[in-house]
């Protein structure tokens, strides 16, 4: 397995990657996209697991005030999700060479690579896969991120993220429940960008999943133009990749396979036509 770490110089901003690339490593790239509190280091063994099963390269990269990159302003824009998905993520793909990819977000990751995917005509994006996926505001998750604003000020979560982030800290956790409890944001809704994606769709959320419900996935399964399969893993909160790992990898490598299978068939029926009179 070769690791390459460093960092992406985008619009002027530092963020830190790491790319794994197993032996014999195919040609896709699964794109990890963290949460709103996540981090290169926050995936911790995932994307070593993730490109050893799957034998393909595995990239994940932290936003702006997250982990290791530069930090950022805040209060963070509303549109915070927005500017990645349709600015940033171009970019970061550029700059790494990625022809082909699939999108593997997680909460506000998951959002990201949806505002991607409906909104430019990107050719690389092959699939995405979506954990814990938002495409609006629901009032469960404002009453848990009110929850974790609140152990910020009074346990030792600060203490614990820091340990991740360091001094972009303050800036990732304040940013994302400063723009998520803004009362601006109530409004925001992703469902304009679905009926445009045409590629086909992982949805993975957990049973007790406390910062949405299945409503979410609901909205994605009927609004897009790809093909969408969904997998509920019971005993797993909002982190599937942390509650139910062999779970979460086994239902991504399956889905891969399916896509693999299903390109071949085309490419078959593509050559036979190809030689019809």
């Amino acid at each position: 397995m070769q690791v390459a770490e460093g960092f992406f110089n985008i619009d002027g901003q530092r963020l830190e990657y790491q790319l794994l690339t197993p032996g014999q490593s195919q040609a896709l790239t699964l794109v990890l996209l963290h949460e709103g509190l996540g981090c290169v280091a926050l995936w911790k063994e995932f994307p070593r697991q993730l490109a050893e099963l799957t034998g393909c390269r595995v990239l994940s990269y932290s936003r702006t005030g997250y982990g290791g990159s530069d930090p950022c302003p805040l209060p963070r824009p509303l549109s915070f999700m927005h500017q990645e998905g349709l600015s940033v993520l171009p970019k970061v793909l550029a700059a790494a060479g990625i022809e082909q990819a699939v999108l593997v977000g997680h909460s506000d990751g998951a959002s990201i690579a949806l505002i991607h995917a409906g909104g430019l005509a990107d050719r690389r994006i092959q699939a995405l896969v979506l954990m814990a996926p938002h495409v609006f505001v629901e009032e469960l998750t404002v009453t848990s991120i009110r929850q974790a604003r609140d152990a910020y000020a009074s346990s030792d979560l600060r203490q614990k993220l820091q340990r991740y982030h360091g001094a972009n800290v303050d800036c990732a956790f304040l940013g994302w429940s400063g723009a998520w409890l803004d009362p601006g944001f109530l409004p925001w809704n992703l469902e304009e960008y679905l009926p445009t994606i045409r590629v086909p769709l992982l949805l993975i959320q957990g049973e007790e999943d406390n910062y949405g419900t299945l409503r979410q996935l609901d909205a994605i399964e009927t609004q897009v133009s790809g093909k969408a399969e969904r997998v509920i893993l019971p005993a797993c909160g909002h982190s599937p990749f942390r509650d139910q790992p062999e779970k979460t990898l086994q239902a991504i490598l399956a889905f891969l396979n399916n896509q693999s299978r299903l390109d071949s068939s085309k490419t078959s029926a593509n050559r036979v036509n190809s030689t019809l009179p």
